[in-house]
């Protein structure tokens, strides 16, 4: 049998923290064979991104060996000097980062960056820009000259990340780790670059080491999996096997977090895991899930859990077999909003447009977009990056003013152009949560001051009301009284997302913009933002327009979507509709590119090229360039279809009459 491309066995490390040794990976033993695929799953702090590193030995300085093993193509890492770990990691192994922004330098054009990749191995100059484009063909970048000649901004983010990709296989590694390397990417993106790694892995014979919180990437792309928590694998085997029929209570817990095909907010609640990861270092002398595990008892608090095996499987829990009545228990009942649409909507737009102007030309972000949200109301906003998603909710927040004279109306009542002018009922009346609550908050000020100064300065609050006021949002958002007196760096993710969510509800909106409120956290605490969100606006009847990629969630907690292409309203009307069918062809297109963790996706719908360009959009049709349905002859090209009623109250820009486009999967 050959050597597995990396073999870790009963890895143990601690960092060392002002003179405490604190252990984060308790005995891990891993295996991955030449040419396979493995997936590391595991909330953030689980020890996933720590055990891809210590395959490689880069860490930090103040981390620890406390003992196992570590081979990499057959070479024993911990034992080697500092100039054989600088070329085993040249030459043997490679590491595609979540942000390929980060990963490339901004001042530097693409071709040096990708040729130096080249040029470290020893080629000469001419045969490393060679390599150079041939490996840029390889990656499907269809015109490298053209891009190597460009700095990293002038690249899309999926262009960007193919070419990191590209980078990491000038060694032709034996190893490839992938760490988050789809989560800042939209679903028709994400699915090409998750083929690219498909392909290049069956053409290389290259292991893939894969890290994501996306389990659904994870199922797509990985022939096995191992579930990691508080640094130990709890349950390894086939993806397939894992993902289907969990048999450790924790794998069960990160998979009942996800909507699943269908799951609406108004039928179910999704369960998230209660309670906290244990702290780095925490002493965990019996089985880690203890503190949040559903089948615990004193078994559980007194011995360790032993491997048990299976098949091909292997899990560490005293109670495999009392595991599937978990795994198929009934979720929580969910509480319809009715949503009342005689009556005004809180929110219209009116044949919005938004055009700005760059190096003098004009770029129309958004053309004639008309869209209502009504009182309880979620309406997800969904396209590619560069759809204009962004933009139309800059426009609602008066960010960006609209082009002269559209109008937006809140309340029936014209919305003043930029936010600075309005008065401070139409900006208390529109908020918002943003993807990265570390940007939104301010790190010195501790969540008491935060929240305190929205109430004073938005809500108008006396000084000396703010503090039984102060008590009800943070119990409204599930906080308590003591996170009041932390700062940001001191909450985790989900906490500081709630700290963002109660700011945002301390004026009492109407309407709260949400974009990509879930995108950078884990499952669990993902499935615990939806369900506050859900009960804020069961609560408080607050509309949402929630702008996601996450095709799932969008459908979860949406009411009405609405598909944005090129700043275009191409489809609106109910989720269920829009979702399962009859739909415009580029809304088919989204769906099938979104990784499923059943299992079942629809059959990948591939489209032309990248999104065009706004400066000079196509004629006739913008989507007509990378329909895979356009019609025979000039109409798709030359006559920009209007928007077309629907018998279920929404609208479609298509040529194709609606009783003809096909339903999903048929």
């Amino acid at each position: 049998m050959s050597e597995p491309a990396l073999a870790v066995d009963d890895l143990r490390l601690a960092y060392v923290v002002r003179g405490r040794s604190l252990e984060v990976l308790r005995d891990v033993s891993l295996r991955i064979e030449p040419g396979e695929s493995y997936g590391l799953v595991g909330e953030s702090g689980c020890g996933k991104s720590t055990a891809a590193y210590a395959a490689i030995r880069y860490l930090p300085p103040n981390a620890r060996i406390l003992g196992g093993s570590v081979r990499l193509a057959g070479r024993d890492v911990l034992a080697m000097g500092t100039a054989d770990l600088r070329h085993l990691r040249a030459e043997t192994v490679s590491m595609v980062y979540q942000d390929p922004g980060q990963a490339l330098n901004p001042t530097i054009k693409v071709g040096p960056q990708l040729i130096e990749a080249f040029t470290v191995l020893g080629l000469q100059p001419d045969e490393a820009a060679h390599r150079a484009r041939d490996t840029l063909a390889k990656v499907q970048i269809a015109d490298p000259e053209l891009v190597l000649n460009r700095y990293p901004h002038q690249l899309s983010g999926g262009m960007q990340q193919r070419v990191v990709i590209a980078m990491a296989l000038a060694c032709d590694p034996t190893l490839l780790i992938l760490d988050e390397p789809t989560t800042g990417l939209d679903a028709t993106v994400e699915a090409e670059v998750l083929q690219l790694v498909r392909d290049l892995r069956i053409e290389y014979g290259t292991a893939v080491l894969f890290i994501s919180h996306d389990l659904g990437a994870i199922r797509s792309m990985c022939d096995r999996v191992g579930v990691l928590y508080a640094g130990k694998l709890v349950e390894e085997g086939p993806a397939d096997e894992v993902f289907d029929e969990p048999a450790h209570p924790y794998s069960v817990g990160l998979l009942r977090c996800l909507p699943r095909h269908g799951s609406r907010k108004g039928a179910q609640r999704l369960e998230s895991i209660p309670g906290f990861l244990p702290e780095p270092g925490a002493d965990l002398p019996t089985c880690v899930f203890v503190d949040r595990c559903p089948l615990v008892d004193d078994v559980c608090r007194t011995e360790v859990p032993e491997w048990t095996m299976f098949d091909d499987r292997s899990v560490r829990c005293h109670h495999v077999d009392k595991v599937p009545a978990i795994v198929h228990a009934e979720l929580p009942a969910g509480v319809e909003v009715v949503i009342d649409r005689s009556t005004p909507p809180v929110l219209e737009l009116k044949s919005v447009s938004k055009t700005f102007h760059q190096h003098g030309k004009k770029v129309q972000a958004l053309r004639d977009v008309s869209l209502s949200l009504y009182a309880g109301e979620t309406v997800g906003l969904v396209g590619e990056s560069g759809s204009g998603k962004t933009t139309l909710a800059h426009t609602v927040l008066g960010l960006h003013p609209p082009d002269e004279p559209d109008t937006i109306y809140c309340d029936g009542q014209p919305l003043v152009a930029t936010a600075r002018r309005r008065a401070d009922d139409q900006v208390r009346a529109i908020q918002i949560v943003f993807q990265n609550p570390d940007s939104a908050l301010n790190r010195r000020h501790s969540v008491r001051r935060i929240m305190s100064r929205t109430l004073r300065k938005l809500a108008g609050i006396p000084r000396s009301e703010v503090e039984p006021k102060l008590r009800d949002v943070v119990s409204s958002v599930r906080l308590t009284e003591q996170h009041l007196d932390m700062r940001p760096s001191q909450l985790s993710g989900g906490l500081k997302q709630r700290v963002a969510i109660g700011r945002a509800f301390a004026g009492e909106p109407r309407i709260v913009v949400c974009d990509e409120p879930t995108s950078a956290l884990d499952v669990s605490v993902q499935a615990a933002i939806l369900n506050l969100l859900a009960d804020l606006q069961r609560e408080e009847a607050t509309s949402y327009l929630f702008i996601s990629h996450d095709l799932r969630v969008v459908r979860y907690l949406s009411d009405r979507i609405a598909v944005l292409y090129l700043g275009r309203i191409m489809e609106l009307g109910p989720a269920e509709r829009v979702f399962d069918g009859p739909h415009h062809p580029y809304t088919e297109a989204l769906l099938s590119a979104a990784p499923s963790v059943e299992g079942n996706s629809r059959p990948r719908i591939s489209l032309e090229g990248e999104i065009p360009s706004a400066v000079n959009p196509p004629s006739g049709c913008v989507f007509h360039t990378r329909c895979p349905r356009r019609l025979d002859g000039d109409m798709c090209s030359t006559i920009e279809p209007p928007l077309t009623p629907t018998p279920d109250g929404g609208v479609i820009r298509c040529h194709i009459p609606f009783d003809q486009l096909s339903r999903a999967g048929e």
